[in-house]
């Protein structure tokens, strides 16, 4: 799988950080919870998702944080790519799209 950096709160310099995949994807980066298939991300990497898209999925922990649960990223091209550190995991989610409610559909 490659993986494209979309960008994260601290630059390219580390982590949280989003990136897209070459499957249509999104792989979220962020810290291990107690669930396999779920990271931890904050709210400020939401500004890295592609306009008119957005992750599914969310679940707001009331502290500035989400929790995301995936597919755990296990393709040893695209870890090496994304230099995960041990306390942190990526998911793989799929893109979701953004729906406004009562804007004109787009064509």
């Amino acid at each position: 799988m490659k993986v494209e950096l979309l960008g994260g709160p601290t630059g390219d310099l580390g982590s949280p950080r989003l990136w897209k995949t070459d499957h249509a994807t999104y792989a979220a980066q962020g810290l291990k919870t107690d669930d396999p298939r779920q990271v931890a991300i904050p709210h400020t990497l939401l500004a890295y998702v592609e306009p008119g898209t957005c992750l599914s999925g969310l679940t707001d922990t009331g502290d500035g944080w989400f929790l995301l649960g995936g597919e755990p990223i296990t393709d040893p091209e695209a870890l090496a790519r994304m230099n995960i550190p041990g306390h942190e995991i990526a998911v793989e989610v799929p893109i979701g799209r953004e729906v406004t409610p009562n804007a004109p559909a787009r064509p």
